[in-house]
């Protein structure tokens, strides 16, 4: 990608970024809110989204799973067979409210167990490279809302899935910027104003990053957790705003469990679990049009490794909540844990592509034609959209 002096100052995309997550937006005149919640590292959605009833699972996993509900910092039950961690209390919420949608045995286009590789292929959203990802591909069929019509990147990159031919530049609202003196910016403007190539650009750009600082002046992160639990705060903030985003992304590390999971992985469900839960109180006056998918990239090993751990493996589970999901449940073709159900021998089968369900959001949440979608997720067409992810 080779952005033009505009990118710089304003793109198809918004970025945010601070300790270790990110988030990206991109403005949209729709009513309708979407967040990607992208857990990089492979979460291990057996530990998450836990078959506790299936009994092939603590023989794979001694010690490993959480207990079972009814015990003391045991699982929170999904309606018998399945239990949530416990580590996920908003979430647990969230889902006794109708409000939360588990998804188990997801995989993305690719079955690599590269961190590298798997992330790639998720973001680009087909199984071979492209220059552009599925997230910036939606924003681009979204008409541009009145005062965020081009994009904006908050933080010190900009993820694959929103590489596309509109650039974006770099900007973190979380660390103070170098002090200018008054009327810089202006003066920046006014040196550019008579080239025909950048200076229209330029003015626009720094234009729409002051609109983007208006919407987060005066957000206030006292009490909330440094890291991604602030990061949510800010991506609300944008997407409640009446001429703001209507796409974000956030991204949060650690996930790659190989040794001392249990502890490891409870941590990163807290900071995760607290994220979500600024999200729905922030988003309140939206929430009802809002869609947020989590997803990672694989799941890990069904058996557990011998430093208390797992290894990369293939399916997990992924998360849609909201209130425009139809939750309270757990959706899964459940292919069972017997040696012989288990993928190449060590992993959890996948019986659904992550497609099926971005496609089965996405269409009706957007109103987008199959067509569009086709375009989106190209050489998906054997993929059918999965249907009920939405209230009517």
């Amino acid at each position: 990608m080779h952005p033009s002096r505009r990118g710089f100052l304003a793109g198809s995309a918004a970025t945010v970024s601070f300790g270790g997550a990110s988030l990206q937006v991109r403005a949209a005149e729709t009513g309708s809110r979407f967040v990607l919640i992208f857990l990089r590292g492979g979460m291990d959605g057996l530990n998450v989204v836990v078959p506790y009833g299936d009994a092939n699972l603590r023989t794979w996993r001694p010690g490993l799973a959480p207990p079972e509900p009814g015990h003391p910092n045991g699982l929170s039950d999904l309606g018998g067979f399945w239990g949530l961690h416990p580590s996920l209390k908003a979430a647990y919420l969230l889902y006794t409210a109708n409000d939360l949608l588990a998804i188990q045995c997801v995989a993305g286009p690719n079955r690599s167990r590269s961190h590298f590789e798997a992330q790639d292929m998720l973001e680009i959203g087909c199984e071979h490279r492209m220059t552009s990802g599925w997230l910036n591909r939606i924003a681009a069929l979204l008409p541009p809302a009145a005062n965020c019509d081009q994009a904006f990147t908050m933080g010190s990159m900009t993820p694959l899935i929103l590489h596309g031919p509109t650039p974006a530049i770099t900007r973190d609202p979380f660390h103070a910027r170098p002090r200018t003196s008054a009327g810089f910016y202006d003066t920046i403007v006014a040196m550019h104003a008579n080239d025909p190539q950048t200076g229209a650009e330029i003015a626009d750009g720094l234009k729409e990053r002051h609109a983007i600082d208006k919407m987060l002046a005066g957000t206030s992160y006292e009490g909330i957790t440094p890291g991604f639990p602030r990061l949510a705060r800010a991506a609300a903030k944008l997407l409640v705003a009446p001429d703001g985003p209507r796409l974000a992304e956030l991204e949060l590390d650690g996930w790659d469990t190989h040794a001392g999971q249990p502890r490891r992985l409870a941590e990163a469900l807290q900071t995760l679990d607290e994220g979500i839960a600024v999200l729905r109180a922030d988003l309140a006056p939206v929430w009802a049009k809002t869609v947020i998918l989590v997803v990672t990239e694989f799941g890990r090993t069904v058996r557990a490794n011998g430093t208390g751990g797992t290894d990369h493996g293939t399916g997990t589970a992924a998360f849609l909540m909201g209130g425009a999901v139809p939750g309270g449940k757990v959706m899964v073709d459940w292919p069972g844990l017997r040696q012989d159900q288990l993928f190449e021998d060590r992993d959890l089968q996948p019986t659904l592509d992550l497609r099926a369900v971005t496609k089965g959001v996405l269409g009706p949440h957007f109103g987008l034609s199959a067509g569009s979608l086709a375009t989106v997720f190209p050489d998906s067409g054997g993929i059918a959209p999965k249907t009920g992810l939405l209230k009517a």
